[in-house]
């Protein structure tokens, strides 16, 4: 599931050029702090898969809401108190 919800992710993936030792610059909307560099498109692809990968277990170890993605939905666990 965490595959797919990151391919989805990079369908939606903006890429740019940037004036840097690493040129090629991509981010995903709606997925707020998500972005790369890399010295090719490819590289910032996969760079860009593992800051999204990366984005989901901190999020999901945190209880924060991760949006759903052309429907693909990753849910966070809920912290219960325990009486």
């Amino acid at each position: 599931m965490i595959r797919e919800y990151i391919d989805a992710a990079l369908n939606k993936a903006h890429y740019e050029l940037i004036e840097d030792d690493e040129p090629y610059y991509g981010e995903i909307e709606g997925l707020n702090g998500v972005w790369a560099t890399g010295k090719t498109l490819e590289e910032c692809r996969k760079n860009l898969a593992e800051s999204v990968e990366g984005w989901i277990l901190i999020h999901n170890s945190r209880g924060l809401e991760i949006p759903p993605i052309d429907g693909l939905v990753i849910s966070t666990p809920r912290i219960m108190e325990v009486a």
